[in-house]
């Protein structure tokens, strides 16, 4: 027994002996080859050139200015004096640069672990450099590399759609190797919602170095997937032209083919998107967030507001749906209605009312109590169902991030969000746009492009990513095609006879255009109120929203226009007259048939 252990113990000694100069001697190996391989091989990533968006024409709304990135040889914090002469010899050059910053930049990069040379300067442009090129290339402890910087020609005017980049953070690095290796991503719009194929894709070189890290030969080279371009369907002068005509005024206007194409997609005021390419100043960000007209908001997928009468054709259609035959008999409006027993009044805008009312009138004159009385018959539920149908209170799915989706409310939502019953008075304001309703401008401008021509489309702001062409998206949406019809002449009238609210400026221009104006109001009036204010009156921030949505030629209709003017007033007359140079700018650049203007 005592041998056999003895035997076994051997045994075992030896098979640990072997197995660890097989460990040695063959399996470290492969972990010392590859350590040498790394000793001789440099592995260098190569950026790709971010890619350009221009508008329709060709236009360059987003572009590269060429230049170059100063960055300084890591561990020099343990030779102070050596790193305050290489940064005192870069702000000789340079003497706009900060020596602080940048003293604070390389401090919060070096480390033991970082053998990387650390970037102090992210831009200087191309010809600045080119006179320090010679001598700043000489000291080791620097390098220059070719850099890019996002430029945006055309500032204010296409900062909502456009976009910018700037330095990408822990968690967009994270989540893309590429934006890592870049350090800049798109922020916002475009840039945004095409960053991926805007980066393009990283390329790398493979290098024979020597002990120095001194690259002696080149054993792969793969290029950057880069330049892939985006074209828009904007026409950024047509943008420009809307932009400059709000003046004083905030607001929003979209322009859009019915097929979905959007031409122009102004949020006024706007802000310049340059500021955050390098990083914007606490003060000039803290000027934007306070400015009361929100000029960083992009109003058009952003802006909540109460669509007002503009939503009076796609209640009807709704009421159409919910009851058969509803549209067919008149109402009789009087000034107002009221509810049971309650005293209070639901007014029309018109005080002494407008008498029998039937589809057509109500859609030309505006008739708020024709709507009160239908909403009473049919019931909130089924009014928001329909409308949503008809792309109010839903996202659009235009091609931009973070799309807000608005309200169209019904009971359950409001038990949901309020945790209250739902009241009738409630449904009657619902009818005319008001109370709980909540729309963006740019769903207005698409469900006026549902009445105008039976298809809900998807907006599109990019005709072609990448050499491919966008593919249009559209849906036919079930109406009744006589109301339809009716409303259509109703809308026609509102633009061309003289009882029409959108008469005074629509009416006489080279195209004939059908449309709606709209009043939401921002403030209650007050039962006791017997006389109302008019508008101009009123404190500036409890004026009412005016609005106008318009498609032309009312024949065959190619184009929406939709104005919103904050605080306007009446639709008609401050929304109105920039939607007829909107409409005068487009004849006028071709974008209608000369024909168009004989049709009546």
């Amino acid at each position: 027994m005592k041998y056999k252990f003895i035997l076994l113990l051997f045994v075992a000694v030896w098979a640990i002996m072997v197995a660890r100069l097989y460990h040695l001697s063959i399996k470290s190996n492969y972990y010392y080859e590859e350590l040498a391989q790394e000793n001789i091989e440099r592995k260098q990533f190569l950026k790709p050139v971010r890619g350009e968006i221009t508008d329709r024409h060709g236009n360059l709304l987003a572009m590269n200015q060429m230049g170059f990135s100063v960055s300084i040889l890591p561990h020099l914090k343990r030779q102070p004096e050596k790193l305050e002469e290489v940064v005192d010899r870069i702000v000789d050059i340079f003497p706009d640069l900060n020596k602080t910053v940048m003293m604070k930049v390389y401090d919060k990069h070096d480390s033991p672990y970082n053998h990387e040379y650390i970037k102090v300067v992210d831009f200087i442009h191309y010809p600045d450099m080119m006179g320090a090129y010679p001598s700043l290339s000489m000291h080791p402890e620097i390098r220059i590399e070719a850099e890019t910087k996002r430029y945006y020609p055309y500032g204010v005017y296409s900062a909502h759609i456009v976009g910018y980049t700037g330095k990408s953070n822990q968690k967009e690095n994270d989540k893309d190797s590429v934006v890592k290796e870049i350090g800049k991503v798109g922020k916002s719009g475009l840039e945004r919602q095409y960053n991926d194929v805007l980066q393009g894709e990283l390329g790398h070189l493979v290098s024979k170095v020597t002990a120095t890290n001194k690259a002696i030969d080149v054993i792969e080279k793969v290029p950057p997937k880069d330049n892939r371009n985006i074209q828009l369907n904007i026409d950024i002068n047509l943008q420009k032209m809307i932009h400059d005509r709000f003046g004083e005024d905030a607001g929003v206007a979209v322009v859009m083919r019915t097929n979905g194409e959007v031409l122009a997609a102004v949020s006024y005021p706007s802000f310049d998107p340059n500021l955050f390419v390098g990083g914007i100043s606490h003060k000039e960000w803290r000027e934007l967030q306070e400015n009361v007209d929100n000029p960083f908001t992009n109003k058009v997928i952003h802006g909540a507001y109460p669509p007002g009468s503009t939503i009076k054709m796609g209640m009807a259609l709704a009421f159409s749906k919910a009851k058969e035959g509803i549209l067919d008999t008149e109402e009789y409006c009087s000034g107002h209605i009221t509810l049971g027993k309650s005293k209070h009044k639901f007014r029309c805008w018109s005080r002494w009312g407008h008498g029998k009312v039937d589809l057509k009138k109500a859609i030309r004159e505006s008739c708020d109590v024709y709507f009160y009385n239908k909403s009473l018959k049919v019931g909130i539920n089924a009014m928001s169902k329909y409308i949503k149908e008809f792309g109010l209170g839903v996202k659009t799915g235009i091609d931009l991030p973070k799309e807000y989706a608005g309200v169209m409310p019904d009971k359950e939502w409001k038990q949901k969000r309020y945790k209250q019953p739902w009241y009738m008075g409630e449904t009657v304001i619902a009818s005319i746009g008001q109370g709980y309703d909540l729309v963006t401008p740019l769903q207005v401008a698409r469900y006026t492009s549902l009445l105008a021509t039976g298809k809900l489309v998807t907006p599109k702001l990019a005709q072609v990513i990448d050499g491919k062409k966008v593919e249009k998206e559209g849906k036919p949406v079930t109406l009744h095609q006589r109301y339809l019809q009716t409303i259509r002449e109703g809308m026609y009238e509102v633009c061309n006879t003289r009882k029409g609210t959108g008469y005074s400026t629509l009416s006489k221009l080279p195209v004939v255009v059908a449309g709606k104006t709209g009043t939401s109001q921002v403030t209650s009036i007050p039962q006791s109120t017997m006389k109302r204010l008019k508008e101009e009156e009123l404190e500036y921030y409890h004026r009412s929203h005016a609005w106008i949505t318009t498609y032309a030629p009312y024949k065959d209709p190619q184009y929406v226009v939709t104005v919103l003017v904050e605080h306007g007033g009446h639709g008609g007359s401050t929304a109105g007259p920039i939607a007829a140079d909107i409409y005068k700018w487009l004849y006028a650049n071709g974008y209608f048939e000369k024909s168009v203007a004989d049709e009546f």
